[in-house]
């Protein structure tokens, strides 16, 4: 029993720490332009389980099946009528999927993308076609309804005008030779490469107690501090409580069990001194 409730106070530190930690990594912040508003605007990134695209980062993001939805609507134009090949469909998806990087979602203005993924990006869709969004103006992929398509090479002549056409930033070719701070670089893409396979190839699985734990982290990552130190303490008092409440009732446990054996050995007392008074009674009237 002890080392249940010291499990509980280690629990509860546990998570105020990781939320605390959580919160100071940034909160989300809508990026304007094109994309749509972050519902979770304010907060911190957090687990999304309706996403109907990138769900590589669905463990953690600023995201809603909103920002997904037109993603994914995105990538069919591009791969019907945009009659893009293979390698452009996965490089667009992977751009379109950059507002869901919960490192990107915390730093405002549009996704900054690296120069080199837009030259990939470029080399791969330039024969796919596309046409200008006049609401959102911004190059998309050929849609149905569009009258005016064409290749991305009539459009655009390289991968930086792409990728600000279709509404990204891009960081500047000589700011970063390592391409740390922007999305696309090499050391972005590693850290993605492995989920995001396994995310394509299989449905994400549930566990139910998983979820609730997630849920919970949650809960509590959205909290306000003050709140967040409050329940904190509450459930290290409430845990006390417990610890102490289980050690009272042993110890009462224990005295219960002692007063019970003190009752039976005078009661075994009293038996045995009857039984030698009727002896003695009995002795006497025979003589």
């Amino acid at each position: 029993m002890k080392n249940i409730h010291l499990f509980l106070l280690l629990f509860f530190f546990n998570l105020l720490l990781k939320s605390l930690s959580e919160k100071s990594n940034g909160v989300c912040v809508s990026p304007g332009g094109r994309f749509p508003p972050f519902s979770s605007e304010g907060k911190s990134p957090r687990k999304v389980r309706d996403l109907t695209l990138c769900r590589v980062f669905q463990r953690k993001t600023c995201c809603d099946v909103t920002h997904t939805h037109s993603a994914l609507l995105s990538i069919r134009k591009l791969a019907s009528t945009g009659e893009a090949n293979e390698e452009c469909l996965h490089l667009w998806e992977l751009l379109d999927c950059s507002i869901c990087d919960p490192n990107v979602g915390v730093k405002p203005g549009p996704p900054l993308i690296c120069p080199s993924f837009c030259n990939r990006l470029y080399e791969a869709c330039s024969d796919a076609y596309f046409s200008m969004d006049s609401i959102r103006q911004v190059l998309a992929p050929c849609g149905v309804g569009d009258f005016v398509c064409g290749r991305a090479s009539e459009w655009v002549s390289n991968g930086t005008e792409l990728c600000r056409a279709a509404g990204f930033a891009v960081q500047p070719t000589g700011s970063s030779g390592l391409e740390t701070s922007c999305y696309g670089g090499k050391v972005s893409l590693d850290t993605i490469a492995e989920p995001w396979k396994t995310s394509q190839n299989r449905a994400p699985e549930k566990d139910s107690q998983s979820g609730l734990l997630d849920d919970f982290q949650q809960w509590l990552r959205d909290m306000p501090f003050t709140e967040q130190v409050s329940w904190a303490v509450g459930g290290l008092v409430l845990t006390a409580g417990l610890f102490f409440m289980s050690k009272r009732k042993s110890y009462s446990q224990r005295k219960n069990a002692a007063a019970i054996r003190a009752v039976r050995i005078r009661k075994l007392d009293v038996d045995a001194g009857r039984r030698s008074s009727t002896r003695t009674i009995k002795k006497a009237g025979s003589a």
